[in-house]
């Protein structure tokens, strides 16, 4: 399992403030969706990109996010700041001569275009 790939939070689509609540939820309901079929909830983003989702994996999700040392160790990976290309983003490129900026764009918000 890739801690940055397969991160509890990206495969249960949550931000790291999420609550015990929140996580039982919304792992509810993709197992639900993966039972009856529905293709979006086969797949899940994360910063290498589109992930496939397993039944096995949002138990596994859930599991982490229950255990304070994993569930640290998961947000740790979900609130890294992201190595941004300037050169496609003008503004954050200002006085870098294209090369990469490393910007903090915040918790769940940082493997999406900056």
């Amino acid at each position: 399992m890739d801690p940055l790939a397969d991160n509890p939070f990206f495969v249960l689509e949550l931000a790291p403030t999420a609550t015990a609540m929140e996580i039982e939820r919304q792992g509810k309901k993709l197992l639900a969706k993966l039972e009856l079929g529905l293709p979006a909830a086969a797949s899940h983003p994360s910063p290498l990109g589109p992930r496939n989702r397993s039944a096995d994996d949002v138990r596994r999700a859930m599991q982490a996010l229950s255990d304070p040392r994993r569930r640290l160790a998961a947000e740790a990976f979900a609130t890294t700041p992201c190595l941004v290309d300037a050169a496609d983003h003008a503004p954050a490129a200002a006085g870098h001569g294209g090369r990469p900026v490393l910007r903090d764009v915040g918790p769940m918000l940082w493997w999406r275009p900056c």
